[in-house]
């Protein structure tokens, strides 16, 4: 098939090719999160503790932080299309694996697996959603990718749950399997050969990839997002303990935060493309907001809501932006880069989830919003920081002349 040549997102083709590694993404986002709503299954069936079964998260969170820049790594000479469609194969053989799973360490490898396959995915399906528009729709492009993994959360999980619950946990893998064929079979038909976003050789790309303006962005990531994470983890709880929200009423406030997640994603593609360092600074600012009225009004179910949907507008509203600017960042390293902001998020999360842990056990649930608030805070000054990391500029042109200045966002060849 020839190699697609960037537009906009508008043409019906990239429409197919960008929808297509949405479903890839909505796929792998509902095999990390549903594992959640059948832990207490796979604990019973396995004769293991509720806390040892945990660790199936943990497992898949290591998969993507470490594995998915190992496996990366390993296979940054192959095609991009072709890679998307190992990894599905591979991801859709693990979740398999997990159905006929009868020993929990099995499962855990799995899982460790999976992940690996998630990261190397989501890594691959950014740079190819990239490279199929034109530089000023990659923020949209990458947008309409994540939006899958935020669609997942309102869809996927939900119903994945659902049918663990009364068919088994063996049943959600299951689904995820079925879910995971038909992913592939849609980007085999409809995501086109793309040009390398970077360089064929992995120490070119690493050497792009780990330059320091990259592992900057990278830090301000993990903060941006381990903020987030240490009141989400915990936000059930809190709805019920401090707002005195009880039984189906939990799952409707944890929809509204989805569902204006998922719209947040996909506008946050098209702020991107405007600035996306601007779209990280205002989105960072909007969480304190969020965090301080969740904090403040915590008792009124109604203000809680409000603040729930502020917060799930801009907490995944800047994942688009924070992909490319790691992308763009990371100039010929581009491919590398994209599984490391996969990987920056997930680190994020980890560590947002242990202080939030710890924030329970020192402090009470009624403060965990309060310490998330602090940390967004802290993010802040890191954030406003990232806008003077300059994209790399394409080196001058034979005649001597100076090339045009890189924009905030688009990515180029760097100069070595």
């Amino acid at each position: 098939m020839s190699t697609a040549t960037a537009t906009g997102p508008g043409e019906t083709r990239n429409k197919l090719a960008l929808g297509a590694l949405g479903l890839g993404a909505f796929v792998i986002g509902t095999a990390e999160l549903v594992i959640v709503g059948v832990l207490n299954l796979i604990a019973d069936d396995l004769d293991v503790s509720l806390s040892t079964a945990g660790l199936l998260v943990t497992a898949y969170a290591l998969g993507i932080s470490i594995g998915g820049p190992i496996v990366t790594a390993a296979t940054i000479k192959v095609p991009r299309r072709t890679l998307l469609w190992g990894a599905l194969v591979v991801f859709v053989l693990g979740n398999l694996a997990a159905v006929f799973a009868g020993i929990f360490g099995l499962l855990v490898v799995a899982r460790v697996l999976c992940g690996a396959l998630h990261g190397l995915f989501l890594g691959a399906a950014s740079a190819v959603a990239t490279s199929l528009v034109a530089p000023e729709h990659r923020g949209q492009a990458v947008g309409l990718v994540f939006g899958g993994i935020s669609v997942s959360t309102v869809l996927g999980v939900p119903l994945g749950t659902l049918l663990g619950q009364n068919l088994g946990w063996e049943a959600t893998f299951a689904g995820v399997v079925v879910l995971g064929l038909v992913a592939l079979a849609v980007i085999m038909a409809f995501v086109p050969s793309v040009a390398s976003t970077g360089s064929a050789d992995l120490a070119s790309q690493a050497k792009h990839a780990f330059h320091p303006r990259v592992l900057a962005m990278l830090a301000a990531e993990v903060l941006l997002m381990g903020s987030q994470f240490i009141a989400f983890t915990y936000l059930a709880a809190f709805l019920e303990d401090v707002t005195g929200i009880e039984g189906a009423a939990v799952s409707a406030f944890l929809m509204i935060f989805g569902v204006f997640s998922a719209i947040g994603t996909i506008a946050g593609g098209r702020f991107a493309d405007i600035n996306a360092s601007r779209t990280l600074l205002i989105g960072n600012s909007v969480l304190i907001v969020a965090l301080l009225g969740l904090y403040f009004f915590r008792e009124s179910p109604l203000l809680v809501g409000v603040a729930l949907a502020a917060w799930g507008i801009v907490g995944f509203g800047v994942t688009p932006s924070l992909q490319l600017r790691v992308i763009s960042l990371a100039g010929e390293g581009a491919d590398l880069g994209a599984t490391l902001g996969a990987s920056a998020a997930n680190v994020g999360v980890a560590s947002g989830a242990a202080v939030g842990g710890w924030a329970l056990a020192s402090f009470g649930i009624a403060d965990v919003p309060l310490t998330a608030l602090i940390f967004s805070v802290i993010a802040l000054p890191a954030v406003w920081a990232t806008r003077f990391l300059k994209v790399p500029v394409a080196q001058g042109p034979a005649d001597g002349s100076t090339p045009a200045a890189a924009s905030d966002n688009t990515p180029v060849s760097a100069s070595s």
